[in-house]
């Protein structure tokens, strides 16, 4: 379980995608599905990094923020670089 205090997990403290939740500053863990997993590994294995105007067309056709588009982008090469 979670600490005593943290924000729960429904996301119901945060004010948006995009907004720190609770007193911690952070914000909730973001649960991709199947399809944008599968959009954005067919999207790392063209590229590993984007550029912003990629980053702002992948994040506005599914729906995310670009702030979480470049965050798994990040996830990912640090993943590849642990299994090289």
């Amino acid at each position: 379980g979670r600490p005593s205090g943290a924000a729960p997990e429904d996301g119901a403290e945060c004010a948006g995608p995009e907004e720190p939740c609770g007193r911690g500053g952070r914000r909730l863990r973001t649960a991709f599905s199947a399809e944008q997993i599968s959009t954005l590994e067919s999207s790392f294995q063209r590229q590993q990094y984007l550029g912003a105007a990629e980053r702002r067309q992948l994040a506005g056709r599914m729906r995310l923020s670009e702030v979480q588009i470049k965050t798994w982008f990040q996830n990912r090469r640090m993943k590849l670089k642990r299994q090289l």
